[in-house]
């Protein structure tokens, strides 16, 4: 599908560089096919080394060398990065960002280009687990969107939305939560050291317990609250801990987390 195809990744940060290593650890590109850009020196000399990529200090380069063009600025840099790459695309290119909250609108009419593509990975695309919820402008064609289905695909799951609003939705539910998770998990553990645990041991046990119960909750098809209920027998250690989880207002103020997140990514998508 991307053979002989250039892509260019401009702000290879922790998702830039994602795409790169998924692309090139499913072999579904060389490394010859691919330029990022990136402002300091180091950084583009350590991204040649690992992978063997192409590298420019210019976005505009870049822009204008690919067919495929990724953005994975932050997103407070996406007003400094956007305007020099204006009328760099040819009709036939394809812009897929993956910056939080910047809408297809915004960067079409930045790039003076329609064809975007807007998505939302999350961090454990680094090793090809990723969550990747995407939407297409219209003026995305059929054969451009299989490209970012393939490009997006490399980074783990990829759900396609006809709906962009969908995407600040998805940024607070799958973007930002990982981060619940890791929250949720370094919790877990600090606990069981204060129960005595060593810190190994500990860790051990809580990333095997998550894992486990997803890949069960999965598996099964049950409702999340059938299988909680599975394991909560009258009057036992999980109905004692549930009880003071609710007690202490978990669900709210996860629902509250995920809606402030939601909020901030609309929010990020107004500047």
């Amino acid at each position: 599908m991307l053979h002989h195809l250039p892509i260019a990744v401009i702000g290879p940060g922790a998702m830039g560089e994602a795409v790169i290593g998924g692309l090139l650890r499913q072999e579904l590109v060389t490394p010859d096919q691919i330029l990022v850009s990136h402002p300091r020196e180091e950084r583009r000399r350590e991204l040649a080394a690992t992978y063997g990529v192409h590298t420019s200090p210019d976005n505009a380069v870049a822009a204008r060398w690919g067919r495929i063009v990724i953005l994975a600025v932050k997103p407070q840099q996406l007003q400094r990065v956007l305007p020099p790459l204006q009328h760099t695309l040819r009709d036939d290119d394809l812009a897929i960002s993956v910056v939080a909250g910047a809408t297809i609108q915004s960067i079409a009419e930045a790039l003076a280009h329609p064809a975007v593509v807007r998505s939302m990975p999350n961090t454990p695309a680094v090793i090809g687990e990723g969550m990747t919820v995407w939407t297409a402008a219209h003026e995305v064609s059929l054969e451009q969107r299989e490209w970012a289905e393939t490009v997006l695909g490399a980074l783990g799951y990829a759900l396609f939305v006809d709906t962009e609003a969908y995407l600040d939705m998805a940024t607070a539910i799958n973007g930002t939560g990982p981060a619940y998770f890791f929250l949720m998990m370094e919790a877990m553990v600090d606990a069981g050291v204060h129960l005595g645990l060593s810190r190994r041991i500990a860790e051990e046990l809580v990333q095997q317990t998550m894992l486990g119960s997803v890949r069960y909750a999965q598996q099964s098809g049950l409702h999340p609250a059938q299988l909680r209920n599975a394991v909560t027998s009258p009057g036992g250690t999980s109905a004692a801990a549930i009880s003071e989880l609710e007690r202490g207002g978990m669900r709210t103020v996860l629902s509250d987390a995920i809606w402030a997140a939601y909020r901030r990514s609309v929010e990020l998508g107004k500047r």
